[in-house]
């Protein structure tokens, strides 16, 4: 049934009790041409696009647990793509771009709120660095404006602009960045691919990847053997083991990420706001809490739970931002496992096994490429090709030396 004002007011008038099931349960087939290992954002964005843009219906999106409990369900919700490098920012406007018209695509209201993302430049250098990377922006299509210290005073009156340490300079705002709500992606997704008749089998761990001379021929899970043409991994944090399943070694590190969220309070923070001083953003959720993290936990980890040390971490930034926050109570906290690539950029790709194609190493941009990433994985899929957005983001990139590291680190994935 698709969700209309007319059909809301016909199951007001039934008492609400005709409404179908979202997605259907089913117990997986036999066999299917692709199966997409991961039922998260970009697991279920690939189906959908495999459905709707290659006519690729015979899929499975296999989840190891249940539809949303893993990092699409796990994530501060930002959806930005202000990037500078040209591997990187051309293919996140992109994203951007199906972000806007996503709710109206899938006949699911995502809650895309398109409250700007602003950056804050704490040095005259970060200051260059923005301005740098505004150019960048723009020279791609992308929208940019550059703040004086004065307009980012105006723009969110409770930050300390005058902290002795980390006094703001300026900062660089994208007007068409904000949040989207993570849950209602997830489900916005699946009732969107189970409509074209794709299979999202809940509670069906992959135990193994099945070979023959080469190449892939299905998985093993806890619910049976299944055949597939092509297996797709979008698997987040668990990349790493999933690869190791079909003899692969990547250039990928597991890390844990926590992210806060406070009492609920009257607005506040009407945008997401970064603090460049030291890994730290904050918004506002619709139900007033403030919605916080900050950098990795700092050890290599596949626990969904974070450590004090690093709870002691991020309100020490948020107090140094916003030292009005102390006065309020925290609400929750819990933690993501992330894939975190050498060059911190992610991958989409296919490898060396046949018939195995890889979505990993987001680092923390895997939320806001959800569907530019389900797009692109999908193109790469069904057309055993990268299209140009994801060409820079093969995993031959790491053979040939052509790295996309944003953040100029270096080959050390804890601190991109």
């Amino acid at each position: 049934m698709r969700y209309s004002l007319f059909n809301l007011i016909g199951q007001t008038m039934r008492g609400h009790r005709g409404w179908p099931r979202a997605w259907r349960d089913p117990d997986p087939k036999a066999g299917y041409d692709v199966v997409i290992v991961g039922a998260g954002g970009h697991g279920l964005a690939t189906a959908y696009y495999l459905a709707k843009e290659h006519g690729i219906t015979n899929v499975a999106v296999l989840e190891k647990g249940y539809l949303g409990g893993g990092n699409v369900g796990r994530n501060t919700t930002i959806v930005r793509s202000n990037y500078e490098l040209p591997g990187n920012e051309p293919f996140y406007e992109h994203s951007l771009k199906l972000w806007e018209g996503l709710s109206q695509d899938i006949n699911y209201n995502v809650m895309f709120s398109q409250r700007g993302v602003l950056n804050l430049a704490h040095s005259d250098g970060q200051v260059d660095a923005f301005a740098r990377r505004g150019n960048g922006m723009r020279l791609h299509g992308a929208d940019a404006v550059l703040l004086t210290r004065e307009e980012v005073r105006e723009r969110v009156p409770a930050l300390d602009l005058d902290n002795a340490r980390f006094p703001v300079r300026g900062g660089l705002l994208q007007p068409r960045a904000g949040t989207a709500r993570h849950d209602a992606v997830a489900w916005g997704l699946a009732r969107a691919a189970d409509s074209l008749g794709v299979d999202i089998i809940q509670n069906c761990e992959v135990t193994g990847i099945a070979r023959e001379n080469g190449r892939v021929t299905g998985v093993e899970t806890t619910r049976g053997h299944i055949k597939a043409g092509k297996v797709g991994l979008a698997v987040a944090g668990h990349t790493t083991k999933l690869a190791e399943m079909a003899g692969l070694r990547l250039p990928v590190e597991s890390h844990l990420l926590q992210a806060f969220v406070t009492e609920a309070i009257k607005p506040m923070v009407d945008q997401v706001v970064t603090f460049a001083a030291g890994h730290f953003y904050i918004s506002q959720s619709d139900h007033g809490g403030l919605v916080f993290g900050s950098s990795l936990d700092g050890y290599n980890s596949y626990a969904a739970r974070g450590n004090m040390p690093a709870v002691e971490h991020t309100i020490e930034a948020a107090m140094s931002l916003m030292p009005s926050v102390g006065r309020l109570r925290l609400l929750r906290h819990w933690g993501g496992v992330m894939d975190m690539s050498m060059d911190g950029s992610p991958i989409i790709s296919k490898t060396p096994v046949e018939g195995l194609y890889l979505n990993g190493g987001w680092c923390y941009g895997g939320f806001k490429a959800t569907p530019g990433s389900g797009w692109c994985f999908a193109h790469t899929i069904a057309r055993d090709e990268p299209h140009a957005l994801n060409a820079p983001l093969s995993l031959e990139r790491f053979e040939s030396g052509h790295l996309l590291d944003e953040e100029s680190t270096g080959p050390f994935p804890n601190t991109h």
